[in-house]
Parts: structure tokens; C-alpha cells; sequence
């Protein structure tokens, strides 16, 4: 599957009229932002013709046409019905919030403009770029909606458009990384970090530190002293490119099969993404752990766990300058299977093989078979927490797309039972697989097979499981849905997620 098929809209066929960017570009911004203001803070009313009406904390009607990604948002006003635009929405919702939660929002409504107009910097720029002829990179540089609830999903931190646009994975964007000599001195690492060393070469009594070009813009002035001194030296570039993933900080580089994550100064959906250090100082004890789960799974779950081997910064800017050493793909990969990031599937790129698929049923029975059982059997035999959502899985198909692997990352979004409760770890795992995740692959598997329920399904998987939580998930008539807006909106820290209450599609399956 290394060629995929390209969507007009994403081709290069030249540039869309300014008109028709700036429609698309609201049209993308709009729908996680509705989703989050209904899911949130709304009251659906009984269902009344095609569109949904709900009310909202002042009493005021808004109607959209309903769906996962919900549209054409109208207000009712003076007897009749207007059209809400992006603008517009964005000051209601903060109306709505400042209502509902007696607090200001702080920088939230200028942040749900950045992700708007960051959408239509990203669309007329993908209409002049070559998408990667690559199917995994395609599926990584493939989300232009991004998190389906978040109220500001591709905010870029308000800075100007040329400052982030060269590294942003949805702009088909490809770049060398800087180069950087940290004086021996100086470093910091823990763990496997060899792979760094064969980026580049630095001089006697120096190591080498890769960095992301737009961290080190960001990060210039507070670096300027150590350059000053030499503690740093700049050796240039990397000879060969690496591409941003969806996950915007993180880069695979290709020729080499490595993944590298970088601290970025910059805030993207509910936090600022640096490397912390209190996360690193933990990470070998979370990633090894996690390394041994999938170690003792045994044949029948082929899945695998891309380890976060270790990292390497510099000790005078330990966060600044942090970078992550991550497996590669080809150690991991079952033979002949083409690697696919979880949420391009749910974004629907043309190629997606489920689109496509002859029988949608037994597709989508092998995508469980895949994504489930490792999940559930790192949580009930080890005690591992994996935040098995959109953008952390990766699911491998083989020549005929049908789904034979998952692949799963990221230690530090990894929990243990160690460190917080079993009912803390369920609830969470619940949300991010089942809610964030099997959700939105469920809702476009219905949208691309009219009649095709497939939550039975999922019923079925989750039932083959002798975890004593799955009688609970299956009869329980809600499911934990997570409330990005008003975590932002009140200014609660990014990694203290709060669930709210939504239905549970199992309980009726």
C-alpha cells in the first residue's frame, strides 16, 4: 500500500478561490467546537425533522444538521431561525461558557480563531504541496479536523502563519532537523539514546543533540548564552529529511526508521508540549514496564509497543531542548503489513480500506480482534493504562487492507495501577479506547455502509474478556466522554482529564 489515492481537494491541481478556503476552513473549525458546546454544556430536545434542536444555558434554541461531525449551526432568534458563521459561533459559545461557568475563558476564544484560520493557511497550502506517495506518512499528515472535540483542535499558538507552517504535518511538510554540539559536560540522558549519534558527527568533547528548527526559533533567546559560552555549538542540518507527524512535534525519519519527539514551546489542543521533566524522569520506568506487557502477550495478539527508548537533552535547558528516541516501524511490523495511523481511518482519506471493503462486517471484526485484546490485556494482566486513543494507535493492514496488527506509542501518555487507582485506569482506558476511539471508526464505518450497525460488534469483542468492569460497560447506559471545552475554559491542567456523562451505544447493541 505504499500509493494511496488522493482526494481532489488535497492534490496539485492549484490553488482553491480564497472563498472557497475560507468555507471550508469554517466548516472544518465548526464542527469539534459544536461538538464539544452540545456534548458539554447543551440539552438535546426531542427530535424534530433533519435538524437537531438543542437548548442552551440561556434558554437560547440552536439547531444543526446533526451527525459526528454536526453543521450549518442556526440560532433562533425573533420568530425564525438565522445562520450562525465561525465568528459568530465562536462568540456564542463563549456567551454560553461565561454563563455556565461564571468565568472569563481566558485565551480560549482567540485560540478557536487561531485553529480556524489555521485550517485555511493548511488547506491552500496543501493545494500546492505533494502529499508523501508513502501510505503511513499520508495517514499521519492526513488530519485537517483534527480532535473531533476540541473546541480549538489546530491552534498553532497565535504566532504568525510562517513561523509554523514550514513543520506542520497537515501541510505535507518535510524538513531537515538542526544540528546542535551540547559540551560533554553538559548532557543529560537516560536510556538507549545511540540512535542520535548517527545523525551527524560533533567535535571532540561534544555530543550530538538533534532539535526542531521551530523549537529552537522559540526558544532563542534563552539558548543565546550557552552558544555565547560554548556549551552549544551548531553543526548544521541533517542530510536527510524527517517528517512531522500528526502528533506535530514528533518526526519519523524514514532512511533511518526512527522516531524522534522534541519539546515544543507551543500550546496544541489543552497543553504547552515540552518534554517536562518530571514525565522524562519517569519514563523508563513506565516504558519498560509496558515493554514487558506486550513481551508475554503471545502469538494470538500480534500487537507491539513502540518503545520510547531514552532521551537526551541538555542539562542547562532540560526541558528546552529534550529529545525522545522512539522505535522505529520495521522491527515491529508483520511481514508485508502497511502501518496506518487510527484516526486517518475516522478521517476518512481517500484509500482508507475500510471505505472500500467487500464485506465492511468482517473488516471491521478484524480491526477489534486487533485493537481490543492488547488493551484489555494490558490493563488486566499487568496493570498498564494505554491511552489507546486515535492518534496513539497505529493499525496495520495487509495487501488487502484487512486489518492484522495494531501497533501502540507514546509512555508518556501510558498509565500504571501503580500510581493511580483501578477505577481511575478503567475509567480512563474506557474513554480512550471505546469513546475516543472505536467510536469514531464505528461512526464512519456507518457513514461509508448505510444499514451496517457495528456496535454488536464491539458488544461481542468486549464480552470475550473475563475483566470483572465489562458486565458494567456493557449495561451501563453512559459512557465517560471527555470535556475539553470546559478543562480549557476554566483552565484546569491539561492532563486532568474530567468526564462527563454520554450515551452508551453497548447498552443497546
Amino acid at each position: 500500500m505504499d500509493r494511496v489515492d488522493l482526494h481532489p481537494s488535497t492534490g496539485t491541481a492549484g490553488p482553491p478561490s480564497s472563498g472557497s478556503v475560507g468555507r471550508r476552513a469554517d466548516a472544518y473549525a465548526a464542527a469539534p467546537l459544536l461538538n464539544c458546546l452540545l456534548r458539554e454544556v447543551a440539552e438535546p430536545l426531542p427530535e424534530a425533522g433533519e435538524r437537531r434542536i438543542h437548548r442552551l444555558p440561556s434558554g437560547r434554541l440552536l439547531r444543526v444538521r446533526p451527525g459526528r461531525r454536526p453543521a450549518d449551526p442556526e440560532l433562533h432568534a425573533a420568530g425564525t431561525w438565522h445562520r450562525v458563521g465561525h465568528t459568530e459561533l465562536v462568540k456564542l459559545v463563549a456567551e454560553e461558557m461565561r454563563r455556565h461557568t461564571g468565568l472569563p475563558g481566558g485565551d480560549l476564544p482567540a485560540e478557536m480563531i487561531d485553529s480556524r484560520d489555521a485550517v485555511a493557511a493548511l488547506l491552500a497550502a496543501r493545494a500546492q504541496a505533494t502529499p508523501p506517495r508513502n501510505a503511513y506518512l499520508y495517514s499521519e499528515q492526513s488530519l485537517l479536523t483534527g480532535h473531533p472535540y476540541h473546541p480549538a483542535p489546530k491552534a498553532r499558538g497565535g504566532g504568525p502563519v510562517g513561523s509554523w507552517l514550514p513543520y506542520a504535518p497537515e501541510a505535507h511538510a518535510c524538513f531537515p532537523l538542526a544540528l546542535l554540539g551540547v559540551r560533554e559536560d553538559q548532557v543529560a540522558e537516560e536510556g538507549d539514546t545511540s540512535a542520535l549519534d548517527a545523525l551527524g558527527s560533533a567535535p571532540p568533547g561534544y555530543r550530538l543533540l538533534p532539535a526542531h528548527p521551530w523549537q529552537l526559533g522559540l526558544v532563542a533567546r534563552e539558548l543565546a548564552p550557552a552558544f555565547a559560552d560554548g556549551r552549544l555549538l551548531r553543526l548544521g542540518t541533517t542530510p536527510y529529511p524527517a517528517w512531522p507527524t500528526a502528533a506535530v512535534r514528533t518526526v519519523y525519519e524514514p532512511r533511518r526508521d526512527l522516531f524522534l519527539k522534541f519539546s515544543l514551546d507551543v500550546r496544541i489542543t489543552n497543553d504547552i508540549r515540552r518534554l517536562w521533566r518530571h514525565d522524562l524522569r519517569k519514563l523508563r520506568r513506565t516504558d519498560t514496564t509496558v515493554q514487558q506487557a506486550f513481551a508475554t502477550m503471545g502469538p494470538s495478539v500480534p500487537a507491539s509497543w513502540l518503545s520510547d527508548r531514552g532521551y537526551r537533552t541538555a542539562a542547562f535547558a532540560f526541558e528546552e531542548l529534550a529529545v525522545l528516541v522512539r522505535d522505529g516501524l520495521h522491527g515491529h511490523l508483520l511481514p508485508g503489513a502497511t502501518a496506518l495511523l487510527a484516526a486517518s481511518l475516522a478521517e476518512g482519506f481517500d484509500g482508507s480500506p475500510h471505505a472500500t471493503a467487500a464485506d465492511p462486517l468482517a473488516w471491521w471484526e478484524a480491526y477489534l480482534r486487533q485493537v481490543v485484546p492488547p488493551a484489555l490485556t494490558a490493563f488486566s494482566d499487568h496493570g498498564v493504562v494505554l491511552e489507546a486513543h486515535l492518534q496513539n494507535t497505529l493499525v496495520a493492514v495487509d495487501a488487502a487492507g484487512t486489518p492484522v496488527q495494531a501497533l501502540f506509542r507514546d509512555a508518556e501518555g501510558a498509565k500504571l495501577l501503580t500510581d493511580v487507582s483501578r477505577a481511575a485506569g478503567w475509567e480512563r482506558l474506557v474513554y480512550c479506547l471505546v469513546v475516543n476511539h472505536l467510536s469514531e471508526i464505528a461512526a464512519t464505518l456507518a457513514e461509508d455502509h448505510p444499514g451496517l450497525d457495528p456496535w454488536p460488534a464491539v458488544r461481542r469483542e468486549l464480552a470475550r474478556h473475563d475483566l470483572p468492569e465489562i458486565p458494567a460497560l456493557l449495561a451501563s447506559p453512559t459512557l465517560p466522554g471527555k470535556t475539553n471545552l470546559l478543562l480549557r475554559w476554566t483552565g484546569a491542567d491539561g492532563a486532568d482529564a474530567r468526564y462527563q456523562p454520554v450515551p452508551n451505544p453497548l447498552a443497546g447493541a
